[in-house]
């Protein structure tokens, strides 16, 4: 008990008036006897002054054990009465004496030895050091003494004996100053207490890491995220707080969450946790404290975000989270969790409920969410970088707040209401390492390759597109000199016509192939100059009629078939194949044959209208094989991934795939993106697509939120602004 000298003087004070009234009580006289009377008055003082409150009074030295002795033998001696005593009284002042007498030796030992350089001198002196740290003690010295006095001089006399023990018992054992103030600063400190709390009830069991199960009477009800403060089975002191009810055991059963606090908070917790007992938990108040100590715990400042806990099979790149509010939660959305202290975020593919066993036959349901991790967003560089482990068990879980998008030149696309970007990291490589759109009619896919290749033309790569749809010529008339090349195709157009009497003795001469091959060639030779400052081509290949001599002549006839779509195809794709190679290898991309309904252009063997077909797809195949390292490649879209030639497609390095039903587009585009995002591809919003890839600036496959036409357009050619076609 820790007392200000002040305070001591004035307890000094106290108990000397006190051994006035009792010396008066006693003997009817306030002063004290000068004879053996008044030997434990002297004896009380010498306590009260020496050791209980001034000298030592909180250890004593051999020193001072020495100094109360000796006081203590002179006092005995001068009062002692040797030859009227009875035997009682000799015995009683030998047995003090020696106490005394060995209490001297032992404190001198004790210092004699201290000293020595001798290990077995050093134990000696040490022990003789607690010996002489009891028995020297003014409590034991100083009782001998009242002891010796009460019995010798004052034990026939009942009020003198009653009234000096009740003297000797509060001031030397009892001294009741240490037992009020301590009593009073209990008290005290109770009232005085910062932070305030209510008993919310008992911990009922572990679960490690972090959380706890908290049972509480079946009238109760606290709400999800408050603080809470408790003492483990350890009586360690922790902070937490509180998730949600999993059930019943006699009663209610509530989940709590320990969390770290800040050091500037800890001394009132230590206060408070006074009220606590062993496992015991109580509501934490926190109103009063500062809003920058609060600030610094991260759980309670993001508890609003806060939607579930870390479950169990979690791995590298899977989360399994166990869903506390499942408020705003729908496939697509974005989560974090800390991974070694740095946010992670996770994109929601799958929910499934799930039950367990609580107590006994109680059962607990709740939704178990699925993501995927994405990465570390680095806001400097607008993309998310890999993070190389799993989170803890039972780490929180947060949705991150819906954010409004802001289009930019370099996104492709978006994660459903939040404004992290993806962007198409390089879009050479997206060109020569092919690209493929996947997904039903209607969704958004000729809007996407619309945007891709503007994207390419912004980087001067040449596009022939051939596009059975005649949407293409429409949506870039900006890139397109219509009048221009709709006299060009209508030169080809009547040229492929003519050939149909074209009739040769050589087979191979006869219709209109050669000429139309020739006449494509010479247009693209021109167009892929580096000096032609255009750089779109459109062709639709069902509008070509371009006829092949299939017999020997017989009597000035020969029997004549059209080209399919498929083989004008091939003969474009094989032109731009030859054009480039002449041209020389390169790592940019040169020029990218954009296949819009490529299950007409490039089918699957088993889809095809006529033999012709499997050849020329197979030629269409070969140019784009070869095509890389003489930057051609290929934007390949379609609605029927089945029926496009696995050829090609598997030499696609990214893919946007969009909503498909059918099982078999879904099997192959999971070999891409896995099975968890195909599974998901039914189900997917229109302009939605899941992107992975070489060129995506995601390491891993994502589902996002494509751009809308206008807020592209607005974005993109501010930076890149339209050249003006020449005529």
């Amino acid at each position: 008990m820790n007392r200000t000298q002040p305070q001591r003087v004035l307890i000094l004070i106290t108990y000397i008036v006190l051994l006035f009234v009792i010396n008066y009580v006693a003997f009817g006289k306030l002063l004290p006897e000068k004879d053996f009377k008044g030997l434990w008055f002297y004896a009380g003082m010498a306590s009260l002054l020496l050791g209980n409150l001034l000298v030592t009074p909180f250890f004593t030295k051999p020193v001072d054990a020495i100094s109360y002795t000796v006081v203590s033998i002179i006092s005995i001696f001068l009062v002692n009465n040797w030859e009227n005593w009875l035997s009682t009284d000799k015995i009683i002042f030998c047995v003090t004496n020696g106490i005394l007498g060995l209490t001297l030796i032992v404190s001198f030992l004790s210092i004699l030895t201290k000293d020595s350089s001798k290990v077995s001198n050093q134990k000696f002196s040490k022990s003789c050091l607690i010996i002489s740290e009891f028995l020297g003690n003014q409590r034991v010295v100083f009782s001998l003494v009242i002891i010796f006095a009460l019995i010798v001089f004052h034990r026939n006399n009942v009020k003198e004996m009653f009234s000096i023990t009740i003297a000797w018992v509060l001031i030397v054992l009892v001294e009741p100053d240490k037992h009020i103030f301590s009593i009073i600063k209990r008290i005290r400190s109770i009232w005085e207490i910062k932070l305030s709390g209510t008993h919310l009830g008992i911990i009922n069991a572990y679960q490690t890491p972090s959380l706890m199960l908290i049972s509480q009477p079946e009238n109760s009800f606290t709400d999800f995220g408050t603080p809470i403060l408790f003492k483990n089975s350890h009586n360690s002191i922790k902070t937490g707080l509180t998730l949600n009810y999993i059930g019943l055991d006699e009663q209610l059963l509530l989940r709590a969450m320990e969390f770290s606090t800040p050091d500037e908070i800890i001394p009132d917790l230590m206060d408070v946790s006074k009220l606590l007992s062993s496992n015991s938990v109580i509501k934490l108040d926190l109103t009063n404290t500062k809003p920058e100590v609060v600030a610094k715990i991260p759980l309670l400042n993001k508890l609003d975000d806060m939607i579930g806990i870390v479950d169990d099979q979690t791995n590298i790149e899977t989360l399994q989270f166990e869903i506390l509010k499942d408020q705003e939660i729908e496939e697509g959305r974005i989560v974090e969790v800390d991974i070694n202290n740095i946010p992670v975020l996770y994109q929601i593919i799958d929910g499934l409920t799930k039950e367990d066993i609580v107590a006994q036959k109680n059962k607990y349901g709740y939704a178990k969410g699925e993501a995927k991790k994405i990465g570390v967003w680095n806001e400097r560089s607008k993309k998310f970088e890999p993070a190389k482990w799993l989170p803890q068990i039972n780490s929180p879980v947060y949705l991150k707040k819906p954010d409004n998008y802001t289009p930019d030149y370099l996104t492709v696309g978006h994660f459903p209401k939040t404004n992290f970007t993806v962007n198409i990291k390089n879009i050479h490589e997206l060109v020569t390492h092919n690209t493929a759109i996947l997904g039903i009619l209607g969704i958004g896919k000729s809007m996407l390759s619309i945007e891709l290749v503007e994207r390419m033309i912004a980087e001067k790569i040449k596009i022939i597109c051939l596009d059975l749809t005649n949407q293409y010529a429409e949506l870039l008339k900006d890139f397109y000199n219509t009048t221009k090349e709709n006299e060009h195709l209508e030169t080809l157009y009547a040229l492929g016509a003519r050939g149909k009497n074209n009739v040769s003795l050589n087979v191979e001469e006869g219709g209109s192939i050669n000429q139309i091959h020739s006449e494509i060639k010479k247009e693209l030779t021109l167009f892929l100059d580096d000096k032609c400052e255009e750089y779109l081509k459109i062709y639709n290949p069902s509008r070509f009629e371009v006829w092949r001599q299939d017999s020997r002549p017989f009597q000035g006839n020969a029997s004549m078939a059209t080209l399919t779509p498929t083989e004008i195809t091939q003969m474009i794709s094989e032109c731009a194949l030859e054009i480039c190679q002449q041209l020389g290898m390169t790592t940019r991309a040169r020029v990218c044959l954009v296949y819009e309904e490529a299950h007409s252009l490039i089918p699957e063997w088993n889809s095809v209208a006529n033999e012709g077909d499997k050849a020329a797809t197979n030629g269409t195949a070969r140019a784009i094989l070869q095509g890389r390292k003489y930057g051609l490649g290929c934007l390949l879209i379609t609605q029927r991934t089945a029926n496009v030639t696995k050829t090609i497609l598997n030499q696609c390095n990214s893919i946007f795939a969009m909503r498909t039903f059918d099982d078999t587009g879904k099997a192959f585009i999971a070999n891409y993106i896995g099975s968890d995002y195909s599974q998901r591809l039914s189900s997917l919003q229109e302009r939605h697509a899941v992107f992975y890839g070489k060129s995506s600036s995601c390491e891993n496959p994502v589902l996002i939120r494509l751009n809308d036409r206008e807020e592209f357009l607005d974005a993109f050619r501010k930076q890149y602004p339209i050249r003006e076609l020449k005529v």
